[in-house]
Formats: C-alpha cells, structure tokens, sequence
C-alpha cells in the first residue's frame, strides 16, 4: 500500500513539472513579455504563463524594495531602470512593450 501511494504521488509531482513552464518558455513562445515599468506582461492568454509572472513579477517587487530601500529611492524608480535593462537584454524575437504600451516584437 505504501510503495503504491508513494508511486502515485512521484508520478504526480512528476508529471507536474512536466507542465510546468520556465520563463524562457514563456517568452519565446510570445506568453510573456518585459515591460517599462519593470515588470513581465502577459502578452497572449495563457493561465500557466500567467502564473508565473503573477510569482515572477512578485519576487521582483520584493527585489526592487530592498534595493529602493537601501538607496533612498522609490521602487517605482527602481522598477523602471529595471524596465529598461531588461527591454535591453530581452533577445531577439521576444516581446517588448513599447512607450505606446503596445507589444511587438524586438
């Protein structure tokens, strides 16, 4: 009985991580894409890629506090160089958002 149970769960918790998705994924397959305000934006409708920026997205926050709050600056301050370095460093052929707040391809 307890080899069976422990069977079902690994092949559950296996079987979860099989759909799991990992933030390239998400982006190069046009779910996600970076922002201006520093923050990932769901591009296309997908519930699995929004998962994970609503958890992506809330380590950043937390990211850009302490460093707000080591240099007396706003998080919003932060967040935004932020933005910038990461539309700078997002590859080729993955969504960025634009001033007019639309996405397209960079």
């Amino acid at each position: 009985m307890k080899s069976s149970m422990l069977t079902l769960v690994m092949g559950l918790l296996l079987s979860f991580s099989a759909y799991a998705m990992s933030l390239k994924d998400a982006k190069t397959q046009g779910y996600l894409g970076e922002q201006l305000n520093g923050y990932l934006g769901l591009v296309k409708s997908n519930n699995a890629a929004k998962d994970l920026m609503l958890k992506v997205n809330a380590k950043r926050r937390a990211h850009y506090q302490k460093i707000a709050k080591k240099n007396n600056i706003s998080t919003e301050d932060v967040a935004k160089l932020a933005g910038q370095k990461a539309i700078k460093a997002t590859e080729k052929g993955n969504y960025i958002q634009t001033s007019q707040g639309k996405w397209q391809k960079k």
